[in-house]
């Protein structure tokens, strides 16, 4: 299967967790025998015709737009900021000067022929929308999240591009069955939805493959003592991920667990909130900040010092972080309300049990689990090893890869 493929973040531009997909998932489309041509945002100047991981990545050069980047301002965008409406304008774009590529140079130059087109999220869904009528070949539109989920409100334009792309995707992919819920919600077409997870590298994310000392040397850079127990988040810091309200749970933990510290990694509009609010709860001492993104090999290192991951989104369409944590054999405690992939990822009771399910707007809640775990070395040990376990059998990239090419198969009948 030849696949024209649409995706705003690729290697080695990443701003989230949509690029580890996509390099992840196309690396595994290669190696069981199908071809694809990525088509990528280009950052820092990177080559515009590139093969990275056997995959052939195309990122066309977009030219200075800050003459006419108003001209791309259209309904709401035209209320963003300067930066804003930049953005904007430079990923239509990248979708216009991609989809033109991939019908004027690809397909008729070259000769070349796809049999279908696909595109993630509303970053690439004009590219997709726009070349899929170019070359004639089907539609596949990846929801990964919506606007409205993202930012509780959002941009009336793009849930314009997003509701355009579901009306004119022959099928529409998604990461959990709580995510299709909310589309429904949103006027998408059920008969044309289908759920694949996203995955894990269990190879990758493995404890065993780390050297013990380097484990402990990141414990004590972070001031972990050899008796004291590490709960760790990792995340964007907003509000929607919930490192806030696992902060006011702080002192409750503490109450139980004394010994208990809190690392929390990531960069986001929260940074100053957050140590204010550690402050003014006095847990200050307790709690180790980490303002900044980490390379893979740093955020796995992370994974295997602590001892508990707590995730308390209040919307997460899947949640890789959590199947990342799971796949280092580490017990998770995960918010469960509205829309949330982690209800599908983390099994809370029985022989089964990987973690808990929480009320991600209820410290108490947050704290009454983390303490259960924090203080039973057996379930911690017990839910580590099932989460691994779990990881192993639901969400390895090549069951992904394998299961998202049965969905294009049925499309192209």
């Amino acid at each position: 299967m030849r696949l024209a493929y649409f995706v705003d973040e690729y290697p080695p531009f990443f701003r989230g967790g949509l690029g580890t997909y996509a390099m992840e998932i196309t690396r595994e489309f290669v190696k069981l025998g199908h071809d694809i041509s990525v088509f990528s945002r280009n950052v820092d100047r990177a080559p515009t015709r590139d093969v990275w991981g056997g995959v052939e990545v195309h990122r066309p050069l977009i030219p200075p737009l800050k003459e006419v980047t108003s001209l791309f301002a259209q309904g709401d965008v035209r209320e963003w900021d300067v930066e804003g409406q930049a953005f904007y304008a430079e990923t239509i774009y990248y979708n216009l000067l991609s989809a033109s590529k991939l019908v004027n140079q690809l397909v008729i130059l070259e000769k070349r022929s796809y049999d279908l087109v696909v595109s993630h999220d509303w970053l690439g869904a004009i590219g997709g929308i726009v070349a899929s009528k170019g070359i004639k070949r089907p539609f596949v539109f990846h929801f990964h999240s919506t606007e409205g989920g993202r930012t509780g409100d959002g941009s009336s334009t793009i849930k314009e591009i997003e509701r355009l792309a579901s009306q004119k995707a022959d099928m529409i992919v998604t990461v959990s069955y709580a995510m299709r819920s909310e589309l429904v919600k949103l006027g998408v077409d059920e008969e044309k939805i289908r759920v694949v997870y996203n995955g894990v590298d269990p190879e990758k994310y493995n404890q065993s493959r780390l050297k013990e000392e380097d484990i402990l040397k990141l414990r004590e850079r972070l001031g972990i003592g050899e008796n004291e127990l590490m709960i760790l988040f990792i995340g964007r810091l907003s509000w929607v991920k919930g490192a806030d309200t696992l902060l006011q749970a702080m002192p409750l933990i503490l109450r139980e667990v004394p010994e208990a510290k809190l690392v929390i990694l990531g960069r986001g509009e929260q940074e100053g909130l957050l140590k204010g609010m550690a402050s003014n709860l006095g847990v200050e001492d307790r709690v180790i900040f980490e303002f900044q993104y980490v390379g893979e090999e740093e955020r796995i290192l992370h994974y295997a010092a602590s001892d508990l991951v707590v995730l308390p989104s209040k919307y997460e369409p899947f949640g890789i972080v959590c199947t990342e944590a799971m796949s280092v054999g580490k017990p998770v405690v995960v918010g469960a309300k509205g829309t949330s992939g982690f209800r599908e990822q983390v099994i809370p009771y029985g022989e089964e049990i990987t973690g808990f399910h929480i009320d991600p707007y209820d410290p108490h809640d947050i704290a009454k689990f983390v303490v259960e775990i924090l203080k039973n070395d057996e379930l911690r040990e017990k839910m580590g090893k099932n989460g691994r376990e779990r990881v192993l059998e639901m969400f390895t990239w090549e069951r992904i890869a394998k299961e998202t090419i049965k969905v294009y198969e049925e499309v192209l009948g």
